[in-house]
């Protein structure tokens, strides 16, 4: 009887290891997985806000190069953070609006009177994160894509524009 236990105990662990390394391990590797993903997205949507609320309180820029100089200096934490760092103008986009005067549509804002003035004034301000790839180092070393995370995009009416009510002098 006490021989017949002994080899039932090892039946036991074999099977506890096929359990574990068969379904256990990758359903736990999925779960972190996507809490990984899901981290990142939210992420790059705080980004993006955080991105038009800079630019809704600072001055106008045709280039919009102040709000991409805030924006790379305030990369949120994430896995593949220097993507954001060091993409180029087709990673973050600004786009700055004045409201039409007849139809009340957005139309791209431009000014002649000079940037950072209070004569130069947008309505709104868009910024958007387009063509995001989360690159995570497992699934690389896998030879598996990046993930394509999707546009984001977040409009904003202008605030201060930087500009002081009283003394009318402008801060980038």
């Amino acid at each position: 009887m006490r021989r017949l236990w002994r080899c039932r105990s090892g039946q036991q662990t074999v099977e506890y290891v096929v359990i574990y390394g068969g379904v256990l391990l990758p359903v736990t590797l999925a779960i972190i997985f996507t809490a990984q993903v899901l981290w990142v997205w939210h992420s790059v949507v705080e980004f993006a806000r955080a991105g038009a609320h800079y630019a809704a309180t600072h001055c106008w820029q045709s280039s919009a190069d102040n709000v991409r100089e805030y924006m790379r200096n305030n990369t949120p934490f994430t896995i593949d953070r220097q993507q954001f760092q060091t993409g180029g103008e087709e990673l973050i986009l600004i786009q700055y609006f004045a409201m039409d005067a007849e139809s009340g549509a957005p139309v791209e804002f431009t000014c002649e009177q000079g940037e950072c003035s209070r004569l130069c004034v947008p309505d709104l301000v868009t910024v958007r994160i387009q063509g995001y790839e989360y690159r995570h180092p497992f699934l690389s070393r896998l030879g598996l894509p990046p993930i394509a995370i999707p546009d984001f995009r977040t409009t904003v009416p202008m605030e201060s524009a930087g500009c002081d009510p009283e003394t009318g002098e402008c801060l980038p």
